[in-house]
């Protein structure tokens, strides 16, 4: 459960309140509870680590909950058998509501795939009353919101796939009012366009892979920027992220700084495998 303290970070227990399909490749799952009263999601791209069961599993395992330590659990998580401790992996928080008389709840997006790993399966079959842990926000501002709009930007170009897009749905729900926004949404199916509400004066082009839309790369390139000082943030499949960050500071010379880029998945690599890679940064 959620730690006594305040600490940007804390460990919170919640169970599956319910599930719903969004599209062929989307499921949404939303969880509840009383540790949830503790949960501060700064909005946008809030990311938390999610804890889940093997199959046959009643509840992750992990070390108690109550050291103050979040790295000394994290350490004694680790140490544990591969096949016996819980299985981690990175989420967007795509809505947090509170209420004074109803429940506490998150909403958590699954991009799902034929060969999908263990979450993608969890959330497939997640029904009521199953049990989680996540270790998440209890602080709104925390360096897990990646999103992060410069005071003087006059603009925004987002760019996602199927697994970002959650997150950039959440990014545009919280652009304020008049924002100049270029949106590039790259999703499998046509099913998979989902209704987007934004203050913000967004173009969204979806690139629909069976549609035969053009490559995330080439219709970046082919775009205009708006405005003179844009912010570009660009989540996916981290080839198409590394191509198209290369093409926003070597090619078109924006500031590094201004371009922000998350590499959700590899092909051909496991999330623990992907974190276990060198990271490479563009000079």
């Amino acid at each position: 459960m959620a730690n006594a303290e305040t600490a940007p970070f804390q460990f919170f227990s919640l169970q599956v309140d319910r599930t719903r399909r969004l599209g062929p490749s989307l499921v949404r799952v939303t969880f509840t509870g009383e540790d949830l009263k503790s949960f501060a999601s700064g909005g946008r791209d809030q990311s938390l680590s999610l804890f889940l069961p093997h199959p046959g599993q009643e509840a992750p395992v992990l070390p108690p909950l109550d050291d103050p330590d979040m790295y000394a659990i994290l350490g004694a998580w680790r140490a544990m058998p591969d096949d016996e401790r819980a299985v981690m992996r990175s989420y967007t928080v795509r809505e947090q509501r509170t209420g004074p008389d109803g429940p506490n709840e998150i909403d958590i997006d699954f991009a799902l795939h034929e060969d999908g790993g263990p979450a993608c399966r969890w959330a497939q079959g997640a029904k009521p009353g199953d049990r989680v842990v996540v270790l998440g926000p209890a602080v709104a501002e925390n360096t897990a919101v990646r999103f992060q709009l410069p005071d003087d930007a006059d603009s925004v170009l987002l760019w996602a796939d199927e697994t970002a897009l959650p997150a950039a749905a959440a990014i545009l729900e919280w652009l304020p009012a008049g924002t100049r926004a270029q949106v590039y949404l790259e999703v499998p199916f046509s099913g998979d366009r989902i209704e987007l509400t934004t203050r913000a004066e967004a173009t969204v082009t979806w690139l629909v892979r069976e549609e035969g839309a053009p490559s995330a790369v080439a219709a970046v390139r082919a775009a205009e920027l708006p405005g003179d000082a844009p912010y570009v943030w660009i989540a996916g499949e981290s080839g198409s992220v590394k191509e198209l960050r290369r093409h926003f500071v070597r090619d078109r010379e924006l500031d590094r700084r201004r371009v922000t880029f998350v590499g959700y998945w590899r092909k051909g690599l496991s999330e623990d495998a992907l974190r276990e890679s060198p990271q490479e940064d563009d000079q």
